[in-house]
């Protein structure tokens, strides 16, 4: 996935009239608090949910309990039905979520680093399953990062985006 800032983000989607939502599980907040501070964000976030805790996942965002019992948060299909309940829960265009382990200890069998990114729009939808390196707080930053290049993603759908692959 590319770097953008957070800036190009907001941006982007104030340009093609999308909002965004934000599902956050190891980052957070980060995720909203770095699109909340760009020039013009008030335009497309329509708001975010820290989820860290599993019964979070299942009662605000809509998650099957039943999936979070048999593969723990730390699951690809987790990091998709977040998506999906930022997005309908805030009611915007594109919902966002982010799912993993920053450490210092694995977590539902996952090793400290695994990452899962979603994104949610009326174009599509995907995750990713990343690996990254480091201190808790740059897992935490790299997966800040990686959501906004899979918003940057789901934007492609809203209209050509140059320089977005």
């Amino acid at each position: 996935m590319d770097h953008l800032s957070p800036a190009a983000v907001v941006a982007a989607a104030t340009a093609h009239g999308v909002t965004i939502a934000t599902a956050e599980s190891l980052t957070a907040g980060l995720v909203a608090a770095a699109i909340a501070d760009a020039p013009g964000a008030s335009a497309v976030l329509r708001g975010g949910i820290v989820s860290y805790h599993s019964d979070v996942k299942a009662s605000l965002l809509g998650v099957d309990p039943a999936l979070l019992d048999a593969r723990g948060s730390v699951d690809p299909d987790v990091a998709r039905a977040m998506a999906t309940g930022a997005r309908r829960a805030c009611g915007a265009t594109i919902g966002v979520s982010t799912t993993g382990v920053a450490g210092p200890d694995p977590h539902d069998g996952q090793p400290v680093g695994r990452v899962y990114v979603a994104w949610e729009s009326p174009w599509g939808a995907g995750v990713d399953e990343l690996d990254f390196h480091g201190t808790r707080g740059e897992i935490r930053r790299a997966a800040c990062e990686a959501a906004l290049a899979a918003v940057a993603l789901a934007l492609r759908g809203a209209g050509e985006w140059p320089g977005v692959s």
